[in-house]
């Protein structure tokens, strides 16, 4: 089957990649750095000839709300109206578990308007959404950190080994559309905090964390809101087994 990866040369993408050739299927890896633009359109259509399914694993800003909402929205219109013209059967959408719980952030409203852009589209789809990425702290610490410090929200989150969204993507890309798929998370709960200060010991680094609310994340993510829903797709590895597999 000739699937294509938006966002292949990312974290996910590319692990969606490996998943899908093992598996023994032809990909076609769509990134800027590969040729073609998902914010102008270019090389999408000769990207997309024969293509049969496509992931979109892409990631975009997160900071400014109308920066994240006119990214997912160009970049998804540009991904879907090629898919349509060259007949793709199935888009398949990485998602955020909990997405439609929280109103305030930025990043999220972006995903939100490529929810809705891939819900109403031509293309028959399914949207995948994952809770957090086991190096999920590390990325949050690093975009804070200045001279030993970070700042972190105290988020509950239950978070996934990165390589189990790209088997569950890779897995789905193959099948029928299934419209909303289940919520897919890790085993266990975890402070955001304690994954930081964990992933930092193994990784042999000392970053005094700040906990705060102050940054990205708000108060209105506290509690249980980012936990995923009752009927959720539990993948097997936790924290710490993939953490003792990072050092």
């Amino acid at each position: 089957m000739r699937i294509a990866v938006a966002g292949a040369t990312g974290n996910i993408g590319a692990l969606t990649v490996a998943a899908l050739e093992e598996a023994g299927h032809e990909v076609v890896r769509i990134s800027r750095s590969l040729g073609v633009d998902l914010t102008t359109g270019d090389g999408l259509d000769a990207a997309l000839t024969g293509v049969e399914a496509v992931v979109d694993a892409t990631n975009g800003p997160a900071a400014d709300r109308d920066e994240a909402v006119a990214f997912f929205g160009t970049t998804t219109r540009n991904l879907l109206a090629a898919g349509a013209r060259a007949g793709v059967r199935h888009h398949v959408l990485l998602s955020i578990a909990c997405l439609h719980r929280v109103e305030g952030n930025a990043h999220y409203a972006g995903k939100r308007e490529q929810e809705r852009l891939v819900s109403e589209g031509l293309v028959p789809w399914t949207i995948v959404p994952a809770t957090q990425f086991h190096d999920f702290a590390e990325m949050v610490t690093g975009w804070t950190e200045q001279d030993g410090v970070a700042t972190v929200a105290p988020l509950l989150v239950q978070p996934i080994a990165p390589q189990a969204v790209a088997d569950v993507l890779a897995e789905i890309a193959v099948g029928a559309p299934q419209g909303q798929y289940r919520d897919v998370a890790g085993p266990d709960p975890q402070d955001l905090v304690d994954m930081a200060r964990r992933t930092h010991q193994a990784r042999g680094r000392t970053v005094r964390l700040v906990p705060t609310w102050s940054g990205l994340f708000g108060t209105e993510m506290a509690g249980d809101v980012m936990l995923p829903g009752p009927d959720a797709r539990i993948a097997p590895t936790t924290f710490e087994e993939w953490l003792a597999g990072q050092r």
